[in-house]
């Protein structure tokens, strides 16, 4: 991951790990929301060489998009034992993202585990234009 930290803000909630970050459009908000998940959770740069993965994520509006779009980050960490470390929206409309991530294996002598996310909730999801800036709230479960 990048040294310098996404742009987001935790959310007091009970039991749980919300943010909310904003973006000065809807591919910097998506980036910067899969940005602070990965920053959530881990810790550690790889010296080893990322490979490229290509992805597409569909859903029914802009708030399950986000659901589904931090859903498949988390996967990629939890089912494959990757770790995003560079994220690029390549097309987004209000129900597809395509995406390019750069991926490294998790390295337990490299990685430290900040944050256990078990799930991306769809409690309280938001996505919203805010004059100049676009703004989203998630919560993640722990």
């Amino acid at each position: 991951m990048a040294t310098k930290p996404p742009d987001y803000a935790l959310l007091d909630h009970t039991a749980d790990l919300g943010i909310i970050v904003h973006g000065e459009d809807l591919k910097n908000l998506y980036e910067t929301a899969a940005k602070a998940l990965m920053h959530l959770m881990i810790r550690g740069k790889s010296q080893a060489k990322p490979t490229d993965i290509k992805i597409t994520v569909s859903g029914q509006d802009l708030p399950d998009l986000l659901v589904r779009w931090l859903g498949e980050i988390l996967y990629f960490f939890e089912g494959e034992d990757l770790v995003v470390t560079c994220i690029h929206i390549d097309f987004l409309s209000l129900t597809r993202l395509d995406a390019t991530l750069k991926t490294v294996p998790f390295n337990p002598t490299v990685h430290r585990i900040q944050n256990e996310i078990k799930a991306v909730t769809y409690h309280q999801v938001q996505v919203m234009e805010k004059g100049s800036v676009w703004e989203a709230q998630v919560i993640f479960d722990t």
